[in-house]
């Protein structure tokens, strides 16, 4: 057993180590268990004082003062890196005999640079070459302050709006519009443009082919008439001016009635023709270029995708079928007409739906070619499922994930075809197809005058305080409910579209 006394000794070696690391006056008692006690003081002497309590602040000193003392001891100990650590833990791993671990090395993430998207990009409801596309926010107060002040066209908000629905416009009905232009872009919208957006907020042009053909022939007539600074001479200052040019314009439709899927794609290939103008064209001839190209994109894209449409459509009507069609749309009327012109003996039911009861038109014009038609409405469809053959119909646009959307109802009619277990094909030309994904029809859609559902009893609705009316325009068809989409491409799957925004991108999008 070893004696106290080499204990002591051991002590003192220590304090010799730890040198003048202590500060001055501080002194350390040791005790033996002999009950002799000794003491040595350290630092500038003195007599021997009991023991006393310390201060806080002299145990944080004594605390750092040792820490000091062992790092001069065994020598500064050196902060490892991330990989002498990892090399380090391997060693020891090898000396218990376990295997060292794998080491992933991290992926290189690019950084991603975020750009606060410009107004007219939000008005369009696209934030880039084929992005998703950001959308004004109609309750947030200060989005709605900001826009406004930017506007070409100043429009009175609906009061009393279904909570859910909040985010998306929708306004009074004006009893002028053009009364309601603001003075500094009056002189900016051309009157094309200006009578066009009129008859988009009174319904007067619907559809969207319809709607497409009417803007772009508006900004052909804007190009054609377009009369640049007297500093302007080339192709390259036309495509910086006549951007701006149009941004008002744009922004003046989009407050008469929102643009849909396919204007935007439009906007943006028109908005792409300008900016990649040859620079060496003279200012005539770089006009000349743009409405060309203007009239070129209105007729592949829509006369003849829809002639293309027509045909494969037709080709899927056979002799005794029964056709069920919802509403109005021009690719599915150009279908049956065309199957009837070759002489399929098919009979149509058309099934329709208020507000807008589209289809009476297009019942009226069936009958007036010769072809054999019913018309019910939407609650009486489960009736006539059980007869239908084929179930043709219209799309506003298609989405990424091959959802579709269309009028209001269209998911009602694909649901109860799919219990029925009757195919449904849907007539869409490619110029409409969107990357956008969405799952449902509440985050993007499209506001109606909830006074077109006005029946007697519901006259005096805005003087009931809970009281509120939702006039859907759109709904989400989900993919699985869709068994083919004809296109001017051919028949394809739901699942298939993704492949053709990517493979076409350029024709399709830009």
């Amino acid at each position: 057993m070893e004696s106290p006394g080499k204990d002591m000794r051991m002590l003192e070696e220590q304090l010799d180590r730890l040198g003048s690391s202590h500060p001055p006056g501080l002194k350390v008692t040791f005790a033996d268990t002999g009950g002799d006690t000794s003491a040595d003081s350290l630092g500038d002497g003195g007599a021997e004082e009991p023991p006393k309590e310390l201060t806080k602040a002299e145990r944080k000193a004594l605390f750092e003062a040792q820490r000091a003392g062992q790092g001069g001891a065994s020598g500064e100990k050196k902060a490892l890196t991330k990989a002498e650590r990892r090399e380090q833990q391997g060693e020891q791993r090898k000396a218990k005999g376990l295997e060292p671990e794998a080491v992933e090395e991290p992926e290189k993430v690019a950084p991603i640079v975020a750009r606060a998207p410009s107004l007219t990009n939000v008005l369009e409801g696209a934030s880039g070459k084929g992005g998703s596309g950001l959308r004004l926010q109609h309750d947030d107060p200060k989005s709605m302050a900001k826009a406004k002040r930017n506007q070409a066209l100043l429009r009175t908000e609906v009061q009393k709006k279904v909570p859910w629905f909040q985010h998306l416009p929708q306004y009074e009905r004006e009893a002028s519009l053009s009364a309601r232009l603001t003075q500094r872009n009056d002189g900016d919208i051309h009157p094309e443009v200006l009578k066009l957006g009129l008859k988009f907020a009174e319904w007067m042009i619907v559809g969207g082919n319809a709607r497409t053909r009417a803007m772009l022939l508006a900004f052909s007539r804007v190009v054609a008439d377009y009369s640049p600074p007297k500093d302007h001479e080339t192709g390259a200052d036309v495509s910086r001016h006549l951007d701006g040019r149009l941004k008002p314009m744009i922004s003046y439709l989009v407050a008469c009635r929102p643009l849909s899927i396919g204007m935007g794609n439009a906007i943006r290939w028109l908005k792409g023709r300008i900016a990649h103008l040859p620079p060496k064209l003279s200012i005539s001839e770089a006009k000349e270029h743009i409405t060309d190209q203007i009239e070129t994109y209105v007729q592949e894209k829509i006369v003849v995708a829809d002639w293309i449409i027509s045909r494969h459509g037709a080709a899927k009507i056979k002799n005794t079928d029964v056709v069920l069609v919802y509403a109005a749309s021009s690719a599915a009327e150009a279908s049956i007409m065309r199957a009837h012109r070759e002489g399929t003996a098919f009979r149509v039911i058309c099934v329709d739906s208020r507000p807008k009861l589209e289809g009476r038109g297009l019942v009226e014009r069936l009958a007036a070619a010769g072809v054999s038609c019913t018309y019910i409405m939407l609650n009486a469809l489960s009736y006539v499922l059980k007869d239908v053959s084929i179930v043709l119909l219209g799309a506003s646009a298609i989405l990424a994930n091959g959802s579709v959307i269309s009028r209001v109802g269209t998911a009602t009619v694909a649901l109860m075809a799919k219990q029925f277990n009757v195919p449904v094909l849907v007539c869409c030309e490619t110029y409409k197809f969107s990357e956008k994904v969405m799952l449902d029809s509440i985050c993007t859609n499209e506001l109606g005058d909830p006074d077109e559902l006005l029946t007697p009893a519901l006259s005096d609705w805005r003087d009931v305080k809970d009281m509120k009316l939702l006039n859907l325009v759109y709904d989400l068809t989900p993919a699985d409910l869709i068994t083919l989409v004809i296109t001017e491409l051919g028949h394809l799957p739901p699942t298939s579209v993704p492949v053709v925004i990517r493979e076409y991108r350029k024709e399709v999008t830009l």
